[in-house]
């Protein structure tokens, strides 16, 4: 059998500095070098533990893929002799800027659609930029470095999970009875409240209910027979347009495989339905019976 082939993809930084033999700018090496004994020393302080040699080697890890990244970034699919000249004429500190801002930016989006109270919290918020800045940017420069995809793959991820977020915080803003503030927010509890109650019709926004109120809402469904697709409708109508790819995939999801839509014209028992509902929309659901 013939062996993979394996393509090699070392840290940018990596790749520029092996250009640097045959670069006729005078002291090119030596400022880049120096500034890169610099960024290492600042983040083996910060992150790492400069006074141990596994620390001050992890902190050049993190130099070399936070600097990558941020080359990575300001490039683009430009080739290495522009990463070379970028750090020649800009420096690698910009560099590695542009690379910690990333990473910062990227801590500061939701993880999942379950947002607490703690999300905010100072301490809370410096561990998970420091958890994501070694999870993104350890780089041996001697071996294939994948930081900039894991990156853009977790980009894309937690901005879908804030389009989920905003639209359930909107929803929150517009309850039909009065906005709901909890700091603790399930945002696709929220929001599977909101399509569940929209087949009732009539456009009304409900972003959170107990009992009492589910048992009404199924009396009527049961009594007027509502068109379903008029109610989801009159909620997107509402909802405003930035929102609608978020509210319509969740409706499309209801449609097919929500157990309450599918079972609240059937015989199925309140009790049964309510238990249903607790699935969707868990902690978002008021927990007494008034």
């Amino acid at each position: 059998m013939l062996p993979a082939i394996v393509v090699e993809n070392l840290p940018r930084l990596v790749r520029a500095i092996k250009l640097l033999p045959g670069d006729p700018r005078e002291d090119a090496a030596l400022n880049l070098a120096d500034e890169l004994t610099g960024i290492t020393a600042m983040v083996a302080e910060k992150f790492t533990n400069e006074r141990t040699a596994d620390g001050i080697q992890k902190a050049l890890y993190l130099t070399v893929g936070c600097v990558s990244l941020g080359l990575e970034n300001a490039l683009h699919l430009e080739n290495d002799q522009a990463a070379l000249d970028f750090l020649v004429e800009h420096g690698a500190e910009h560099a590695f800027q542009v690379g910690f801002r990333l990473i910062k930016e990227l801590s500061q989006l939701p993880e999942d659609a379950l947002v607490g109270e703690y999300d905010q919290d100072p301490v809370y918020m410096a561990r998970r930029l420091r958890e994501l800045f070694v999870d993104i940017c350890q780089a041996d420069p001697n071996q294939n470095w994948s930081g900039a995809e894991k990156y853009a793959v977790q980009l894309q991820q937690r901005k879908q999970v804030q389009a989920v977020v905003r639209l359930a915080g909107w929803l929150r803003r517009h309850h039909d009875h009065g906005p709901v503030s909890d700091s603790d927010l399930n945002a696709e509890g929220v929001i599977a409240l909101a399509v569940i109650f929209a087949i009732e019709g009539g456009g009304r926004i409900i972003a959170r209910t107990g009992q009492k109120e589910f048992e009404r809402f199924v009396r009527s469904v049961r009594k007027n027979k509502p068109d379903f697709e008029e109610g989801w409708a009159a909620l997107v109508a509402k909802v405003p347009v930035q929102h609608h790819p978020v509210l319509l995939e969740r409706i499309e999801s209801y449609r097919r495989s929500c157990t309450v839509v599918q079972k609240i014209l059937t015989r199925a028992s309140m009790k049964s339905l309510f238990e249903d509902l607790e699935n969707y929309a868990g902690s978002e659901l008021d927990a007494d019976y008034s």
